[in-house]
């Protein structure tokens, strides 16, 4: 499947340039195909009897299986989430952190990984890293590690910044487990989340899946609690609630999850051509340049596929204006930047667009 052939499954892209999975992956003709049909096979035979829960049990078994290759992780240690949030929340609740535990993590996160980390009783240690170069940020890192730290948590990609992160270099110079918010990366980039302890994965966003989908890898599945158990989480339980866990991540997850859902994400794993994150990562390069030549940058070059740049005037105001002349990009909340998000439909056209818009301020 050449560019234009891959481009052509998202009719979105033939009004606007797309510059937005970041926040939400443009959807495919043949995800949306796929979740109407489920929908329309439960509309005519209903949602129950043996062959109903055959295939959603199998429609679950074969999604795992594809979000685990997305990560390079095998199928066993993965559970199925509705988002990179919820995997953060059973980490951190099925960690059974106390008040004399601490955890480390960085100025640059989303309250999705920061909401959890506050709801764990543990205390929050901020390594300051966002106003750094990338090649800096290990260090403040470190420096927030101390004898009373149970875990390091943090993005793999800064949703604010779009700068990868150390994750890698934390994973070999700690012994502590990390937890690795994964939502700007999975599906954007090369990814081989099985040298961490706990990756979390959306599906909206990269993989242009439907809402309400992702994923947790999860290493050493017997040594995290189950702390939010669901009907999905046992194979056999009795009258008190003592139930026996299922083998691997499944015990972790998350409930009952639309079969039509299922459907649109085994779906979208399926547009994605072989060299999906070569284009990508071509494609951000050229982005930045472009940008780097009118605006300032804020993101380091080289990084993923985020560019985030600081906005001329009001970053909203500044936004909203773009939509309305077809360039779909994210204002970044208090801090006066604008981010654009490439992926690999993103087109020179897309980039070209992207630079009009901004010279029409």
């Amino acid at each position: 499947m050449n560019f234009d052939e891959a481009r052509a499954q998202f009719p979105v892209l033939d009004r606007l340039a797309y510059l937005n999975a970041g926040s939400m992956g443009p959807l495919a003709r043949a995800t949306v195909d796929a979740m109407v049909a489920r929908q329309r096979v439960d509309l005519e035979q209903g949602r129950g009897g043996k062959p109903y829960i055959d295939e959603m049990l199998a429609l679950r078994s074969r999604v795992r299986a594809g979000l685990g290759h997305v990560i390079g992780v095998p199928a066993e240690n993965v559970a199925l989430t509705s988002s990179t949030t919820e995997g953060c929340n059973i980490v951190l609740a099925g960690l059974r952190l106390g008040p004399d535990d601490e955890v480390v993590t960085t100025d640059t996160e989303h309250f999705g990984l920061l909401g959890p980390l506050q709801a764990s009783r543990a205390r929050v240690r901020v390594a300051r890293v966002r106003a750094l170069p990338p090649e800096r940020a290990l260090e403040p890192i470190l420096a927030e590690i101390g004898p009373k730290t149970r875990l390091v948590a943090l993005s793999h990609v800064s949703w604010q910044t779009g700068n990868v992160l150390p994750v890698e270099e934390l994973r070999e110079e700690t012994t502590l487990p990390v937890l690795v918010d994964g939502a700007q990366t999975a599906g954007a980039v090369a990814v081989d989340a099985s040298r961490y302890d706990f990756y979390t994965v959306s599906g909206q966003k990269w993989l242009c899946g439907p809402d309400s989908t992702g994923a947790l890898y999860v290493r050493d599945p017997e040594q995290l609690d189950v702390a939010l158990p669901t009907y999905f989480s046992q194979t056999a339980y009795d009258e008190t609630g003592a139930y026996t866990p299922k083998a691997g991540a499944a015990r972790f997850d998350f409930g009952w999850i639309p079969t039509a859902s299922l459907a649109g994400v085994e779906a979208a794993l399926g547009t994605v051509p072989h060299w999906a994150y070569h284009h990508s990562v071509e494609i951000a390069a050229r982005c930045w340049a472009l940008l780097a030549e009118r605006a300032q940058v804020i993101t380091a070059p080289g990084q993923a596929t985020l560019v985030s740049f600081a906005a001329r005037g009001d970053a909203s105001t500044e936004a909203a204006r773009m939509h309305e002349l077809g360039v779909i990009v994210r204002d970044m909340p208090g801090t006066g930047w604008l981010r654009a998000s490439c992926g690999w439909w993103t087109s020179d056209g897309d980039l070209e667009r992207l630079i009009s818009a901004l010279s029409h301020a």
